[in-house]
């Protein structure tokens, strides 16, 4: 039997994005927002109201970088979500984070978080709040790759927000391997 709820925001994994800017004077901003993944086969998609001073930096840079939350950094991480740089304006220094100008783009790289992903922007929309960014490059500690030389999830441990009971979790271990097990069924 299943229990119905209504529409909510339940959605698993909602991975915890760190979105970074600069402000008029160019000191770095740092805002957590769970509600945000792949938009399109290179850009990605975030709900973030207007009122946030990462949207005004964001609008007028036309940039910004999107990094993964990790295990290591959820303090930090929880921090910049809860304070607004419209009050605090050195939440960025408070939480404990240190920045390096992007190589592509006219935002901040967070050198705490391993996994950054260096976007212009494409569109916003003032109503909806929904933002399109155009991945232009993404960046890894090569601390974070594995012997391939691409990012290992058994390296790197992105958090996860849990909308129901207000948690957030790492990523558990890999079950199986995509676009090969489901060829088991084929000849059935």
């Amino acid at each position: 039997m299943r229990k119905n709820f209504g529409p909510k925001t339940f959605l698993y994994p909602m991975p915890v994005l760190i979105i970074s800017t600069y402000d008029e004077n160019g000191v770095p901003d740092a805002m957590n927002a769970a509600w945000g993944g792949i938009h399109d086969t290179n850009q990605i998609g975030i709900c973030l109201g207007g009122d946030h001073k990462t949207v005004k930096n964001i609008l007028k840079t036309g940039a910004f970088t999107v990094s993964m939350a990790d295990r290591d950094h959820v303090i930090a991480a929880d921090y910049v979500g809860i304070v607004s740089a419209n009050n605090v304006p050195d939440k960025f220094a408070r939480a404990g984070f240190h920045a390096e100008k992007s190589e592509f783009v006219n935002a901040p790289v967070i050198l705490e978080l391993p996994m950054t992903i260096e976007c212009t922007l494409v569109s916003y929309d003032e109503d909806s709040g929904y933002m399109v960014g155009q991945i232009v490059n993404i960046c890894a500690e090569e601390s974070i790759l594995g012997a391939d030389g691409l990012i290992d999830l058994t390296k790197f441990f992105p958090i996860t927000y849990d909308s129901v009971h207000h948690g957030y979790y790492t990523l558990g271990e890999r079950v199986g391997s995509a676009f090969s097990d489901g060829k088991a069924l084929e000849n059935k």
